[in-house]
């Protein structure tokens, strides 16, 4: 046989091999979507799928446009390619390269979408996959990349593959670009709304395990593919490349669970999905110069690294929903390093030494890190400035499913339906039905139920009644899980007098079992407007209170609500806080609201000043913007009012103030809370000697 034919059939092989590894680093696709979607919220779930599909086809398409050329074409001093757009060419292994390059920018864009799933806007995330994959990702990509292997005798390598930096299969080129953008993209968009919330803790699971690690296993099955194919031909290293692969994450899956048992004493999920990713992340750098046995080592180190900084960012109250900046960011730093640490030198074959290979990788781990984070956060936070890349607090609660994309709720649907047909008892009434959710599977046999009813046109009448009955027993049953405003059990009231038909100001309690949220507000304005600006105010609340949010966060996520929403300069303050009956802690901010006054029995007041402006008037870029008072009750009362107060008249028609404001609620006082506001707000009226007020009266007493 002819060595035209030997090197011809070997060509071939090598590029059946790189194309079967593409396919590989395809399916991953379906990993990430498995995976971010089983640890995000059910009602987020269609949108974390779709952001993964959306993703793959805007970063190929992109890619093909420019993104190829810049990585590839010929270098401008090493820093970025000038030709080579809109792809394309006639030989058969440089169609090959393309499209297992292209399945690799796919991967860095999917790398985000977990960590910003639940808050961030579709159109948003698009955005940010357009720079992702076609600017930042190819632009890095042509400095350790790029090569003369499409431009033949031009030059096209980037500087930092010129001064000897290696990174394999894209620790850092692929993972770390990915976890760096996330990065700047989490700590723009922020937590979501609860999550670090004290009553909150351990709240915020995925809808299913089951689905995530199914997820975990198909992207460890696509990693031979993502490391075996960038060795770009089928030779005598593939072996070493799939094994160091295959041990690394396999060790930093028992590193996570190991870890798991010894903090949690049982294995926790998160633990066990973190630990083999971070190992894959960790080996993809140097997994064709390592040993079997340090690439056993780089997987664990991986592993507790990606662990370590998880918790410090939860500590920060950093929010990534999938752990994607661990495992890929700090994971990818780490294997990149450990390139330069541990590898083989002669397979390296970069003439450098063990000191200057290491100095050589850290340069382009800090090169590319500041490039990345840098470039992504200064133009998100650009466009966040324009084009808020974050939901609404309502669209966040309700959840992306139905707020980005109408999806429907198959349990919702069927409640309003048992609601709809206890109140008319009509049995033609049909509701939802689908074999695959449990509300579908009941509307399914309900369904059933209601035609044999019908058959039967005698009994029908009989039946109705009996089944409008039991549909209205389900209804007040499903009614017994919501939590009741009955506030007969707390030592709360408030009065709202509107001096006009609409009315700015509002107050608001939302009672849980051994505690109670209250807001008292007033809104900078008057008429409809201000009216709609309250109703907004009082919804945010209502939302937020329900899922037990801290009192600054809920303020926080007021107050950039109202600033986005168009309010025409209006602006709200208010005093937000949460009371404990057991244990009579009560916390409170003050948003540039009338101070707070706290009375002791004697009949003295503590004043507290607001430190912190009212909602709607800046953008707030962390939660710290609104200090916290915190104090214990005891036998204390709490008030909270708006100027209707303050600013009322008296006999001489001059205004009170804070000191006749006390005075009053002095001469008031009563251990009936009911009593004590009625007359505050008796006395307020008769001695400004007229019938109506000039500004809405709205009074909130805490305390026993």
């Amino acid at each position: 046989m002819s060595q035209e034919i030997i090197d011809t059939l070997k060509n071939n092989i090598d590029t059946l091999w790189v194309i079967d590894c593409a396919i590989l680093v395809f399916i991953m696709q379906a990993g990430f979507m498995c995976m971010e979607t089983g640890l995000s919220r059910y009602k987020n779930s269609i949108n974390v799928a779709l952001k993964n599909a959306a993703d793959f086809g805007v970063s190929v398409v992109i890619f093909w446009i420019f993104g190829f050329g810049i990585m590839f074409g010929t270098s401008y001093n090493g820093f970025f390619g000038t030709d080579l757009f809109f792809f394309k060419t006639e030989k058969a292994e440089y169609m090959t390269y393309f499209v297992f390059q292209a399945m690799f920018v796919a991967t860095a864009a999917t790398i985000i979408s977990g960590a910003v799933a639940e808050r961030m806007k579709f159109n948003g995330y698009l955005i940010m996959t357009v720079l992702a994959t076609g600017v930042i990702y190819p632009i890095v990509g042509h400095w350790a990349w790029s090569s003369s292997y499409l431009t033949g005798s031009v030059k096209s390598t980037g500087w930092l593959s010129d001064i000897g930096f290696v990174d394999f299969a894209g620790s850092t080129i692929v993972h770390s670009v990915g976890g760096w953008i996330a990065l700047a993209a989490v700590i723009i968009l922020g937590p979501r709304i609860g999550k670090y919330s004290e009553a909150n803790k351990g709240k915020f699971t995925g809808s299913s395990f089951p689905l995530a690690v199914l997820g975990t296993l198909i992207l460890w099955f696509g990693w031979f593919g993502f490391n075996g194919g960038s060795n770009g031909a089928m030779d005598e290293s593939v072996p070493l490349i799939l094994i160091n692969t295959f041990l690394a994450a396999a060790f930093g899956l028992l590193t996570g669970l190991t870890i798991s048992y010894f903090k949690y004493k049982k294995p926790d999920p998160f633990y066990i999905i973190l630990g083999p990713l971070a190992g894959l992340v960790a080996i993809t750098a140097g997994c064709n110069s390592m040993s079997s046995v340090i690439s056993i080592f780089v997987g664990i180190i991986g592993s507790i690294i990606a662990i370590i900084v998880n918790e410090t960012l939860n500590k920060f109250e950093i929010d990534d929903v999938v752990g994607a900046v661990p495992v890929h960011l700090a994971a990818g730093i780490w294997g990149t390093l450990a390139v330069g640490l541990f590898s083989d030198l002669t397979i390296l074959d970069t003439g450098l030494d063990r000191f200057s290979q290491i100095k050589i990788q850290l340069i382009g781990i800090t090169s590319i890190g500041l490039f990345t984070f840098v470039s992504s956060y200064s133009v998100l936070s650009i466009v966040n400035k324009f084009y808020p890349l974050r939901v609404s607090p309502v669209q966040e609660e309700l959840g992306l499913n139905i707020a980005e994309h109408n999806a429907v709720s198959v349990e919702h649907d069927l409640i309003s339906i048992l609601d709809k047909q206890s109140e008319s008892g009509d049995l033609k009434i049909r509701g939802p039905q689908d074999p695959f959710t449990a509300g579908g599977v009941i509307g399914l046999y309900y369904n059933k139920l209601m035609s044999k009813l019908e058959t039967s046109e005698e009994e029908k009448n009989k039946w109705r009644t009996r089944i409008s009955k039991e549909v209205k027993l389900a209804v007040k049953v499903q009614e017994n899980f919501l939590p009741k405003r009955n506030l007969k059990n707390y030592p709360v009231k408030g009065i709202n007098i509107a001096a006009r038909e609409v009315s700015g100001d509002f107050f608001s309690f939302y009672p849980h079992n051994d505690n109670v949220y209250f807001i008292i507000a007033d809104v900078a304005g008057k008429g409809i407007h201000a009216g709609m600006v309250m109703a907004k105010a009082s919804t945010l609340f209502e939302i937020m209170a329900r899922d037990k949010v801290d009192v600054d966060e809920i303020a926080f996520h007021m107050n950039n609500d109202l600033f986005y929403t168009k309010t025409s300069g209006m602006f709200v303050t208010s005093i937000i806080g949460n009371y404990n009956i057991t244990t009579g802690e009560i916390v409170w901010v003050n948003a540039g609201h009338q101070p707070a006054l706290v009375r002791d029995k004697n009949g003295n007041f503590e004043e507290y000043e607001s430190k912190s402006p009212p909602l709607g008037v800046i953008v707030q870029k962390a939660k710290s913007s609104y200090s916290i008072n915190r104090i214990n009750l005891n036998s204390n009362r709490l008030y909270a009012f708006t100027d209707g107060l303050s600013e009322s008249l008296d006999e001489n028609n001059q205004e009170i103030g804070i000191e006749g404001s006390k005075k009053i609620i002095n001469n008031n006082f009563s251990n009936n809370i009911n009593d004590e506001l009625n007359n505050i707000t008796k006395e307020i009226t008769t001695s400004s000697k007229i019938d109506k007020l000039s500004d809405d009266l709205t009074i909130v007493v805490i305390g026993k």
